[in-house]
């Protein structure tokens, strides 16, 4: 007897979207990103072009979408609030410690980057879709420790962010130091003591 089930468009779609972004992820560590075409991309998706560019408008935003896969949650964003400041932060940073280490994670990171130093509507798309919601929601955890007391409550939350984060940045883009439990912990110990009550 025939399938008389009709295809579902929208599950072949999502699986070729998914196929196109662990592709993608898969060939900027490969080959690194000056490497990777939208035709690789294709092929190793098994996918047309068009399919491609039907959903992205460049390379960069193929990249990007395939980073932010790696990011997404079914909850959003929400950072661990115990009630205790310093341990909750040091859970944060260690899991982005190994995250930044991670070669899976860095590839594509790295290759984000490059291409939002050069490219404002990536800059913009990025800031809109990833690192404001991320920054929304450790403000908001900054928030807590402000009304319990743990954070100086004249603190500037954007600036407290950039002291924790600015120092684990830098490293990680020039490959200075390694990316350590140890230091992710360090980091927080520093922010904390230059934002004390």
């Amino acid at each position: 007897m025939p399938d008389t089930r009709t295809p579902n468009p929208a599950r072949r779609s999502e699986r070729s979207r998914q196929a196109v972004l662990t592709a993608t992820r898969e060939l900027v560590s490969d080959v690194g990103y000056a490497k990777v075409t939208i035709e690789a991309i294709a092929a190793r998706a098994g996918v047309g072009k068009q399919t491609i560019y039907r959903w992205w408008p460049s390379k960069g935003a193929v990249v990007f979408d395939s980073f932010l896969a790696l990011s997404e949650g079914a909850d959003g964003i929400r950072l661990p609030d115990t009630g205790d400041l310093e341990a909750d932060l040091k859970t944060v940073m260690r899991a982005t410690v190994a995250e930044f280490a991670d070669p899976a994670f860095e590839a594509p990171l790295r290759a984000l980057n490059s291409q939002i130093a050069e490219d404002p509507d990536l800059a913009t798309l990025y800031r809109e879709k990833l690192a404001g919601p991320l920054d929304d929601a450790k403000k908001q955890r900054l928030l807590s420790a402000q009304r319990a007391g743990q954070l100086d409550e004249g603190a500037d939350l954007d600036l407290v962010l950039e002291v924790l984060y600015a120092p684990l940045q830098q490293r990680w883009l020039h490959r200075s130091g390694p990316l350590t439990p140890e230091y992710a912990d360090a980091l927080v110990d520093v922010t904390l003591r230059a934002f004390a009550p």
